[in-house]
């Protein structure tokens, strides 16, 4: 019996190894089975109420209780710090700026439903709530110091619609998933009037439902000259094919406005080829292949297209706590440089920063957090330069 058992032990070790392996190198069967949906699509019922009620946004001007745009890490000097005296008890909250902007940024927040129950998250799923508000507190928190911060709850797809091979059922969910960002856009338009200026930012699904709307929204018409820049970042995005059709051009350098930014974060050896599989399948918004085109890249710290930073130019990246119930800011944790290829930001080794690492060494979970201060820094100076021209 003890042998019968030992060769059981065995066994599944042996099984655990195999699939390990196999995950490492095909891992899109295994996301499959796990997150796409098992019911069949079905259209989500009409929202009860419209974004003009607060209980349709994570945050929004005016909003009373916590805000978790406002949210900020405590600061640790790296660079005067000799590791060997240990870790800080209670470093300091780095300080806000003295004169917040006067942007109004609406900001969409990536995919936080992994469920397997429906193609869109309800939004009273608790789980998918949470997860949202940590993604605000990590990303969205960059943009605040240039000014008021609208998040919209929407109906997002399930992280399933992105691995699916059923293409139409998943452009179903995305269709819905875009038409509440369209309505929550249209009421944050009405609520911030015809003057202010604008940010968009995104990440993942968040900055692929920003791209449609730069598409659908602002491309060729007057709102066009208010937008200070929009942050498409961890989405890939064709120069060539997808960029002209969605009316601004790339921030070429550091105080470029009216321009879009973009990356998607990886570490060395990077392997992107899931990314590339599908991205060179698809269909650009001019109707062209995408197959072989350069994506958009704008290095978050030198804040230049195609661009290279040291370690050093580094303000800040957080390392979160409790998901980002804290956090702490390390400045010159890790330099970044645009491939001059395809258009990956590659960051070298890579920190350490968490076990959400995706294979290939793709850090896109945290293509906001690695580059927080820089990119907090980015929006001010942006608006800054929009204001004085």
């Amino acid at each position: 019996m003890v042998r019968k058992f030992l060769y059981l032990v065995a066994f599944v070790i042996a099984l655990v190894i195999v699939l390990a392996v196999a995950y490492r190198l095909n891992p899109g069967p295994f996301m499959r089975a796990a997150m796409v949906p098992t019911e069949e699509f079905r259209e989500p019922q009409p929202l009860r109420q419209g974004y003009a009620e607060n209980a349709m946004w994570i945050a929004r001007a005016g909003m009373t209780g916590d805000n978790p745009t406002l949210w900020m890490p405590r600061a640790i000097d790296t660079a005067t710090r000799d590791p060997a005296e240990g870790p800080v008890a209670n470093p300091p909250r780095v300080p806000v700026e003295p004169e917040r902007g006067n942007a109004a940024i609406f900001f969409i927040h990536p995919t936080s439903y992994l469920k397997r129950d429906h193609w869109n998250a309800p939004l009273d799923d608790a789980e998918a709530n949470w997860r949202a508000l940590l993604f605000v507190r990590g990303m969205a928190s960059t943009m605040a110091g240039a000014g008021d911060v609208w998040v919209p709850r929407y109906q997002q797809a399930a992280m399933g619609a992105f691995l699916t091979e059923d293409t139409d059922t998943a452009n179903r969910a995305l269709n819905v998933a875009y038409g509440d960002v369209s309505a929550a856009f249209d009421q944050f338009l009405a609520d911030v009037g015809p003057d202010r200026p604008i940010i968009l930012a995104g990440h993942s699904q968040g900055a692929l439902h920003l791209t449609r709307l730069l598409r659908d929204k602002v491309a060729g018409r007057p709102i066009a000259s208010r937008i200070v820049a929009a942050y498409v970042v961890g989405w890939p995005v064709s120069v060539r094919h997808d960029l002209p059709r969605m009316g601004l051009p790339a921030c070429e350098g550091q105080e470029s406005t009216n321009c879009v930014l973009g990356w998607q974060t990886f570490a060395e050896p990077a392997d992107p080829s899931l990314i590339l599989e599908v991205y060179d399948n698809s269909i650009g918004f001019d109707g062209q292949s995408r197959r072989d085109s350069a994506m958009l890249c704008v290095n978050p710290i030198s804040g230049t297209a195609n661009g290279t930073a040291p370690r050093s130019a580094n303000l800040g990246t957080v390392k979160a706590d409790d998901g980002f119930a804290d956090g702490t800011l390390f400045p010159g944790a890790t330099g970044a440089r645009c491939d001059g290829g395809r258009g990956f930001l590659l960051i070298g080794e890579g920190p350490e920063v968490g076990p959400f690492v995706l294979p290939g060494n793709n850090y896109h979970v945290f293509d906001y957090p690695l580059f927080w201060a820089n990119v907090r820094a980015d929006a001010r100076r942006r608006l800054a330069a929009f204001q004085a021209r």
